[in-house]
């Protein structure tokens, strides 16, 4: 559900990287109120995780669609809003600038659909008072599978209400919302399914760090981290490595939707004014766009061949493990920087 500068007006990306910024402010005050530095480590290598596994569309069948992981309602039940919305920012931030997945114009609003709904809305609202204690596995699946589809459903709406609010007429409000939501609903009931066994993965390893989460606490010292995060890492080299190859090719649920209205994938352009320069930039900091080696053919504009099934690719292995490493080093820093302000005020 990354969305192209090609969907938004200045005006509202420019209003929605506000907000976000704000938000992100927010989330850095309160996260260096109460951090715990022995979850830093693990900020990275979930943010890493989370960064391979939305390289893996699934198929939607029946639909010619697919659908990839959010990963917002996995971070936040493991490392509590704050943290997650901060990390959820990274993935994006590194996404956006080195591999052009969502434009630089539409950073705001995708950070905004894919981290304030469900850090912030799903996880307070719905993903605890479902839950409880969690000590149940029956109330973790279906807190995790509600939560999921609930935040997913927030972010398709916003969609729609951005490209409205931004003038899109190609995309009719009422039609585009009316493929948006029952798309991303199929999409939420498979990653509340996958957050549900990832939760339960870490429950069973470490029960600790969901206490600490739920209780807004600190991981106890003597529980040691090292099995949880040695088997993130190892799962984010797995997947962005080499499970990548058998990512779906059909378009994601947006692009689909598009598509379903429009006839075309994507919307056309500006070659001026703010998306424009905007995307210049973009073209200079992705390294690996799309997942992948630069290429003549795309460097001159010629159209992509239909991709193969699966795409046994070096440039999506290494893409898979560059951007892994990017996101464990920014989340990571993040949260050296809120300890460091932490202890420069506190001495």
């Amino acid at each position: 559900m990354h969305m192209a500068d090609a969907l938004l007006s200045p005006a509202v990306g420019g209003t929605f990287w506000a907000g976000t910024a704000a938000t992100i402010g927010y989330a850095s005050k309160r996260l260096k109120q109460g951090i715990d530095d022995r979850k830093i480590p693990l900020m990275g290598v979930l943010g890493a995780f989370i960064f391979a596994s939305q390289m893996i569309n699934f198929t939607i069948p029946g639909t010619g669609s697919s659908g990839h992981l959010g990963g917002g309602m996995i971070l936040a039940i493991l490392l509590g809003p704050h943290a997650a919305f901060l990390v959820m920012a990274s993935v994006l931030t590194v996404q956006g600038l080195f591999f052009a997945d969502g434009g630089l114009l539409a950073l705001g609003c995708n950070v905004w659909n894919l981290g304030i709904y469900p850090c912030y809305v799903a996880y307070p609202l719905v993903y605890r008072p479902l839950a409880g204690d969690g000590s149940s596995p029956r109330r973790i699946f279906a807190a995790s599978l509600v939560g999921a589809v609930g935040a997913l459903q927030l972010g398709a709406l916003s969609v729609a209400l951005q490209t409205h609010l931004s003038g899109k007429s190609e995309l009719p409000f009422g039609s585009f919302l009316l493929l948006m939501q029952p798309i991303h609903l199929a999409i939420g009931i498979v990653e509340g399914l996958v957050t549900a066994g990832v939760v339960s993965f870490v429950r069973a390893l470490r029960p600790e760090i969901l206490d600490a989460s739920a209780a807004r606490g600190s991981i106890p010292a003597s529980a040691s981290l090292r099995t949880v995060l040695v088997g993130f890492i190892a799962l984010a080299a797995v997947t962005g490595g080499a499970l990548s190859w058998f990512a779906s090719a059909h378009p994601d649920g947006l692009e689909w939707s598009i598509e379903r209205i429009t006839g075309k994938a994507e919307l056309q352009e500006r070659e001026h004014g703010v998306s424009a320069a905007l995307k210049e930039l973009q073209e200079k900091t992705a390294i690996l766009p799309d997942y992948g080696f630069r290429t003549p053919e795309a460097e001159a504009g010629k159209p992509e061949e239909t991709p193969s099934w699966p795409s046994v690719d070096a440039g999506s292995t290494v893409s898979g493990l560059v951007g892994g490493i990017l996101v464990l080093a920014m989340a990571m820093l993040v949260g050296w920087a809120v300890r460091a302000l932490r202890r420069r005020r506190a001495g």
